[in-house]
């Protein structure tokens, strides 16, 4: 039998202070309609009663930051820690308070199901990770967990009925800090075999295999485990991701909603240089093979390189470089040098890259010195949204009267990965002065609440296709 939407299914989607008189001048009442098959003729007495609970999500973000290796107002929340294992914990239980079905994969993909009337059609997903690099902030990919449960709760208020299944992802590890991989949880669940086979043999900084990590936590007992958590090409017919911007210009221009038509292709690559090192007074200038002064002319052929490009969106960033034996009084023998580069364009970027390798094999031939290494440890393909996906957020943005911007992703998301599974889409919200990866990040519960509204709403219009 088709659902007839209680006036407040209006209100906590959309919250808004006023309705037209007819119906049909309303497009947030046509796309209820649309929902329950009738229309809406109840009074509209009570039309702001209801919205987001913008006061308990901005606990839950309060109260996930306090796990974490160092104290307020940073957050250091490292994958399969024990600050990492409580914060799962956590959101777990929310997912459950919220009558999710919760299920954990093999290296810790965490799930939150709630069942559409149609089970059998391949469901809508949304979500984010958790975890947090050293003395960052409390925003950074939690928005879009605690928002995408929240964005669950807001549509089991108004009594909407998903025809598609709705599942709330919590992904593990996208950030690359223990293990050096990035979005580790979604390139498996995207079938990486090779990072499949790899982290049978990966290492933290301590020496700490991922298996022996990984199973402390609870997780992977053996390394046959790891390709279970594959998924086949399909098996979302939808993934939408909740994130802060990351950058400045939302805020600057006044404009709550980004709407990602395109995620940038990362690339990631290790160099190491080795000379002669000696002492830093004794050995004279033309006799040096100096491997620190061959990592510095290389940082900054990276730059030349990017900006040779031709376009603003070409970055490359050298983020680590680091000297042996590290002695104010030695001459350097041995430099490591990890780089990062992306660009909406792969053959540019790749071009990049190209010439980033020519330039380390002649700087270690003009200064004397071995290039040991030169490893591109990712090169992933750019991601661009779905046209459906897109057409519903814009929709949903429109409906909720909340001004949006199309706009490139620069930073790499989960949803970079799970592209190849199903068709993608991002939102952005604002964040202040754009800032991320540190303590100062920060998006106000208004913002957070638009954000909120939006994939909400836009979950809504997708389940029921």
């Amino acid at each position: 039998m088709p659902l007839r939407f209680s006036l407040s299914s209006l209100i906590v989607l959309c919250s808004f202070t006023a309705i037209i008189a007819h119906n049909n001048e309303d497009p947030t009442i046509k796309t209820m309609e649309d929902f329950s098959g009738y229309p809406i003729h109840e009074s509209h007495s009570h039309l702001s009663s209801l919205s987001v609970d913008a006061q308990s999500l901005q606990k839950q973000i309060d109260e996930l930051s306090s796990f974490s290796d160092t104290p307020a107002p940073s957050v250091t929340r490292v994958l399969y820690t024990e600050k990492d294992v409580l914060a799962r914990r956590f959101i777990k239980n929310l997912m459950g308070l919220s009558g999710l079905s919760v299920r954990e994969d093999a290296v810790g993909n965490i799930f939150g199901l709630w069942e559409g009337s149609n089970p059998e059609l391949s469901a809508v997903a949304t979500g984010s990770h958790i975890d947090a690099i050293p003395y960052s902030g409390k925003y950074d990919g939690v928005v879009g967990v605690l928002g995408a449960i929240e964005a669950i709760n807001v549509l089991i208020r108004s009594g909407f009925k998903p025809k598609r299944s709705l599942e709330v992802i919590m992904f593990t590890s996208e950030e690359p800090t223990r293990f050096g991989i990035s979005c580790l949880g979604s390139r498996l669940m995207a079938g990486s075999e090779t990072l499949a086979e790899a982290l049978k043999t990966t290492v933290d900084g301590q020496n700490i295999s991922f298996l022996d990590a990984s199973q402390s936590a609870g997780y992977t007992k053996d390394h046959n485990d790891i390709s279970s958590v594959f998924l086949k090409k399909g098996s979302y017919s939808a993934f939408v991701e909740l994130h802060i911007e990351q950058g400045p210009l939302l805020e600057e221009e006044g404009i709550p909603i980004g709407i990602v038509t395109a995620i940038a292709a990362p690339a990631s690559i290790k160099v190491e240089f080795q000379g002669n090192g000696g002492h830093a007074g004794a050995v004279l200038m033309p006799n040096r093979n100096d491997a620190g002064l061959a990592a510095a002319e290389l940082a900054l052929a990276v730059e030349r390189h990017v900006l040779e490009s031709g376009s603003i969106d070409t970055v490359g960033t050298v983020g680590i470089l680091e000297l042996h034996p590290g002695a104010i009084n030695s001459i350097p023998s041995k430099s490591h040098l990890e780089i990062d580069t992306r660009d909406i364009d792969e053959e540019r970027r790749n071009t990049v890259i190209e010439k980033i390798h020519q330039s380390a094999i002649s700087i270690a031939r003009k200064r004397r010195v071995s290039l040991s290494e030169f490893k591109i440890v990712n090169q992933d393909p750019p991601a661009l949204s779905e046209k459906s996906i897109l057409d519903a957020m814009v929709a949903s943005s429109k409906e909720l009267n909340l001004t949006h911007k199309l706009m490139i992703s620069r930073a790499y998301h989960d949803s970079l990965f799970m592209a190849r599974i199903s068709p993608m889409g991002m939102i952005f919200i604002p964040c202040y002065k754009g800032y991320s990866h540190k303590p100062e990040e920060y998006s106000s519960t208004q913002d957070i609440s638009n954000g909120v509204k939006v994939l909400a709403l836009t979950l809504a219009k997708l389940s029921l296709q």
